[in-house]
């Protein structure tokens, strides 16, 4: 068995607001658990984002990087970061032979990275 990750649980200070930040970056929907939960539309079985808004954990910069393939361009989703609050930290760039990334801060503090493999 192979390690991969399954999923990845997102602390945000304001849910409804990161739940429009990163619909509008992904074009994805999110399905939304409760008044502090909402995970990233995904197929069974495949990893995705757990949003969730606690008093316990709060979102970073300085932490681990966390890529998300994109369902759009990453230049249509680049042009949504700063519009939906976020803050681009490293512009479009390629990452041969894996395709294009952009680093960016999300509408609640968390470092992230943009992806966009090769095949798109």
């Amino acid at each position: 068995m192979t390690s991969e990750v399954v999923w990845v649980d997102l602390p945000v200070t304001d849910l409804k607001r990161a739940m429009t930040f990163y619909s509008a970056i992904t074009a994805s929907k999110f399905h939304h658990f409760s008044e502090q939960v909402a995970a990233l539309d995904h197929k069974s079985g495949h990893a995705s984002i757990c949003l969730f808004q606690s008093t316990d954990e709060s979102p970073s910069k300085e932490g681990a990087l966390i890529y998300i393939n994109l369902s759009q361009s990453i230049e249509n989703a680049i042009k949504q970061v700063e519009i939906n609050g976020g803050k681009i930290i490293r512009p479009i760039h390629e990452i041969q032979p894996y395709g294009k990334r952009a680093i960016i801060l999300d509408s609640e503090g968390n470092r992230i990275a943009l992806h966009e493999p090769l095949d798109n």
